[in-house]
């Protein structure tokens, strides 16, 4: 037997951990985007209560502003070291996403964003090949392994 394929295998420390899912882009694949988050952070033993509000603002987001009739949204998790990322990709590149100058407290939306600021850690934009662009929000993963948050 040669070197290269004998084992036993080394174990891993932190196994790869990421998740993306293609989901249409209507409110109700904005509230599965959540869902699944949820469920995904569960499995991973990570909180979710932080990283939920930032998935529903950027999936409401993608569906409300990104949104193109017959093209789907993705949304991707992902750890890297102590950060999970998150990641909402439509097809409105053209459409960037910007913090609210001043939001009226009459008014019943556009707190999206302020609302991610204030959660993630760190937050941006990137553009992908056309006409895609990712909104993103990281979120450090403390020494417990919680995402930023007490509890769930």
């Amino acid at each position: 037997m040669n070197q290269e394929t004998r084992g036993p295998w080394p174990q891993v420390a932190h196994p790869p951990r990421n998740f993306s899912v293609l989901l249409s882009s209507t409110p109700r694949g904005a509230r599965l985007a959540r869902l699944l988050a949820v469920e995904q952070l569960r499995c991973w033993e990570l909180p979710s209560a932080t990283t939920a509000h930032i998935v529903a603002e950027l999936a409401a987001n993608a569906v409300t502003h990104g949104r193109v009739p017959g093209r789907d949204f993705r949304l991707t998790l992902y750890v890297v070291g102590d950060t999970l990322r998150v990641e909402l990709t439509d097809t409105r590149g053209d459409r960037l996403p910007a913090l609210p100058r001043e939001v009226s407290p009459e008014s019943a939306s556009g707190r999206g964003l302020l609302l991610v600021d204030a959660l993630a850690d760190r937050w941006g934009v990137s553009s992908g090949p056309p006409p895609r662009k990712t909104v993103w929000a990281e979120v450090r993963i403390t020494g417990s392994g919680s995402a930023g948050e007490g509890s769930t």
